[in-house]
């Protein structure tokens, strides 16, 4: 492998205009693509084979018009008014009357005349169960309470004696809620769909004292990437700066990470137009595109340079070769992300699938980037990659013996290794406690920022109507006997059972579909979509051996967003451990190949099962016990995301080992070359650990810099990959690692006989390549 690039090195250093012109070529093709197809990003996430998705399907083929999108909207009052005055609900039903008349909208009444049922007869139930919906009497089904209090705070919005189509208003008459269908998904609208919906609605502010609240549903999918980011990249043009000592060399590793970002991410985007990519797809690309881009770019040059410095080549042989040994590292690094971010393909979920394409495609643009364009820049810039000055320092500072930080560092772990092994257990295992109270799901209001319009939507809701509204369930009831059908009569009953479930608060029907076949409820549970509550309802209504499946020989499915967000849950924890499995393996064969050695790839894999463990507690302590969240600017804590653990445990696994590549095949070169126990743990470390460390700060500030966007998905990934980062590669590669080496001394290198002769050498180090050219240079 070595030689190969070394070759390859040399050829991009003497050529260097046919590899610039190559990639150039590339870029032009990608934006020719992509000012072709545009930019094409969706919200909607899809669980193949989750009985929610399942329950959406047969809708969408058996009675589309109920499986599109859901919008809602809230119209508010100051306090001390209402919206049921003349002037107000003329200007409420103008609006809804406006988005009614919406291309791609429907209302109740085209939902029921589509399904073949009677509109009177479906309102009248409707209005049955509304009525209903606070009785708690076990005294039968349509017997109404004579008490008022056990009615519901909200009822049906009335003009003239007639309801406004899809509108509630609570009793105290300061709140509306207008909940609307689309007759397809909301990542299907034609693009100004929901702009036109917005425009109707803000007519009725027009005039009035009403304020109009759309939900997030209604905003346009837009790619969450500030200014923030930014912020990032000059941290990493400082470190990269302080590190190299050069503007000109500082500036390789960022051209070449934008460059890989741009081929990885822009190309992503030129294809959006035909697969389903979510909004985040590319932000996480170029998070990871971004951070090893810099630090790929960063090792190949830092490693020219100190061949430059330390054995006097000239910049063509130093670049060469530097490609061919850390060129070498960043291959199977590299190889090693791929790895497990590919280990999320065997999960079966399309939107996860999709991130981990991308993410790893962008990766592989960074690895062959840094290993055939760097040289070519570096080909152009010739001898002056090194400033007469740095090699004069360098040359006065080369007899001084070294007593820096590093030198005082390993010196310290080395002589109180075991201290340095309980502490890090110890602190870590301390941190990674909240892991057991940890709770997933997905955003909602109820966790939004208190000056958002979804939070104030959500906080408006849950006092007109309460916390269920904003989370719906759609129900459908079938026929278990496929020859029998629904009849309105049965979608009475079926309604008013389900009333008497607990944590229930409304039951509507919404209509049957054409062969009577299938028959469509909405139910709103008195519970919010993230509660314990509702969860355990989902679970009861899905049950065979529920009263109404028994009772009237029916088969209940469930679905909503609050009914996607609990099977997505679900699916992933029972797949989290075969994906550990799948890329904890793999990347262990490979880090058996590297360095040849049984217990490295052991020790690396448990020293990074603690740093996940304490990132995850940390997380939880944040995100949703809310610590120190005034300091990363949210104001309420929640779940965190249902993806999180798989995601972030493979990025990190992937970004772990390759500190544990850089720093270890350090130890492994001085080993090889003749240095034994303890010495070759310091000079390995004292070798890689500068740039190791500039290499962590670097991603850590790319990674930070997505903490402060305003998109709660993307705030969490970014902190637990920033935090993850920073533990694993100061904490565990810096302490841990070298600690455990020095403990196992040469011991640590032990392969079995049998076994050094089966496996390939790859020859990470260079070992064979320097002996080639030195046997050359005689």
């Amino acid at each position: 492998m070595s030689k190969l690039l070394y070759r390859l090195g040399k050829t991009a250093y003497d050529k260097p205009w046919y590899f610039i012109m190559g990639w150039i070529l590339v870029l032009g093709i990608v934006g020719t693509a992509l000012g072709i197809n545009g930019v094409h990003v969706s919200s909607d996430i899809k669980l193949e084979g989750t009985a929610s998705q399942n329950v959406l399907d047969k809708l969408e083929k058996e009675l589309p018009q109920a499986s599109g999108g859901q919008g809602s909207v809230i119209f508010n009052i100051p306090e001390g008014e209402r919206l049921d005055t003349p002037e107000n609900l003329a200007a409420i039903s103008k609006a809804v009357s406006e988005v009614y008349k919406l291309d791609y909208v429907i209302n109740p009444a085209e939902l029921a005349a589509a399904s073949g049922a009677d509109a009177s007869a479906m309102q009248q139930q409707a209005s049955q169960s509304a009525a209903g919906a606070g009785e708690q009497s076990a005294a039968g089904a349509g017997e109404q309470s004579a008490d008022p209090s056990n009615l519901p705070p909200y009822g049906a919005l009335m003009i003239e004696g007639m309801p406004v189509p899809g509108v509630l208003i609570s009793n105290a008459g300061d709140v509306a809620l207008f909940q609307f269908q689309f007759t397809v998904q909301q990542n299907s609208l034609p693009k100004g769909v929901t702009d036109s919906v917005v425009n109707a609605v803000s007519e009725a502010e027009q005039g009035t004292n009403i304020s109009v609240l759309p939900s997030d549903s209604l905003k346009e999918v837009g790619i969450p990437i500030g200014t923030n980011e930014i912020y990032g990249l000059v941290i990493a043009a400082i470190v990269l700066f302080m590190t190299l000592g050069s503007v000109v060399a500082a500036g390789l590793p960022i051209v070449i990470a934008l460059f890989g970002v741009a081929a990885g991410v822009g190309g992503a985007f030129a294809v959006s137009n035909f697969v389903t990519m979510t909004s985040f797809t590319p932000v996480l690309a170029l998070m990871i595109g971004l951070a090893v881009g810099i630090d790929y770019a960063l090792f190949i040059v830092n490693r020219q340079r100190r061949l430059i410095f330390d054995q006097n080549l000239n910049a063509r042989e130093a670049a060469s070769r530097a490609v061919g040994t850390a060129g070498s590292a960043v291959f199977f690094a590299g190889l090693t992300v791929i790895i497990a971010l590919c280990g999320m393909l065997v999960i079966g979920i399309t939107f996860l699938s999709m991130m981990a394409i991308v993410a790893s495609v962008t990766v592989l643009f960074s690895v062959l980037i840094a290993l055939t364009l760097l040289p070519a820049l570096l080909g152009l810039l010739g001898e002056r990659i090194c400033s007469r000055k740095a090699r004069e320092k360098n040359q006065a500072n080369a007899h001084k013996k070294s007593n820096g930080f590093a030198n005082r560092w390993i010196s310290g772990v080395v002589k109180f290794r075991w201290l340095v092994i309980v502490a890090v257990i110890v602190v870590l295992g301390t941190a990674a406690i909240p892991v057991a109270k940890m709770e997933l799901g997905m955003p909602s209001g109820a966790t939004a920022n208190l000056d958002t319009t979804a939070r104030q939507s959500y906080d408006a809701i849950t006092k007109g109507f309460g916390e269920g509204f904003n989370g719906p369930l759609l129900i459908v009831a079938e026929p278990t006997d496929a020859s029998q059908t629904v009849s309105l009569q049965t979608l009475g009953a079926i309604a008013q059972e389900l009333q008497q479930f607990e944590h229930v608060s409304v039951v509507t029907p919404a209509g049957v579909s054409e062969d009577g076949k299938m028959a469509i409820l909405s139910l709103i549970p008195d519970s919010g979509p993230t509660d314990a509550a509702t969860k355990q309802l989902v679970e009861e209504l899905r049950s065979p051996d529920s009263t109404i499946a028994t009772n009237h020989d029916m088969k209940l499915g469930v679905t909503g967003l609050t009914a996607v967000n609990i099977d997505m849950s679900a699916k992933l924890a029972e797949v989290f451990p075969v994906y550990i499995g799948i890329i904890v393996i793999l990347s262990l064969v490979i880090l058996l190949l590297v360095f040849r050695s049984i217990l490295v790839p052991i020790k690396a894999t448990i020293g990074f099962l603690l740093s996940i463990l304490a990132t995850f507690g940390l997380t939880t302590a944040v995100f949703q016990w809310g610590w120190a969240k005034a300091l990363f600017d949210f104001d309420t804590g929640g779940p965190l995301l249902s993806f999180i653990p798989i995601m972030v445990t493979g990025i990190l696994y992937g970004l772990a080992m390759d500190y544990q590549v850089f720093l270890v095949s350090s130890m492994r070169e001085s080993y090889v070359h003749g240095n034994r126990g303890n010495q070759s743990v310091m000079n390995g470390y004292q070798m890689a650990s500068r740039v190791v460390v500039a290499a962590a700060i670097i991603m850590v500030s790319v990674f930070a810099g997505f903490i402060f966007t305003h998109d709660i998905m993307i705030k969490q990934i970014g902190f637990a990959l920033a935090l993850g980062i920073l533990i694993d590669a100061f904490v565990v590669r810096m302490a841990l690692v070298p600690a455990v080496m020095s403990l196992f001394g040469d011991k640590a290198w032990w392969l079995p006989k049998w076994l050094d002769r089966s496996l390939p050498n790859l020859d990470v180090e260079g070992d064979k390549l320097i002996a080639e050219l030195n046997a050359k240079e005689k």
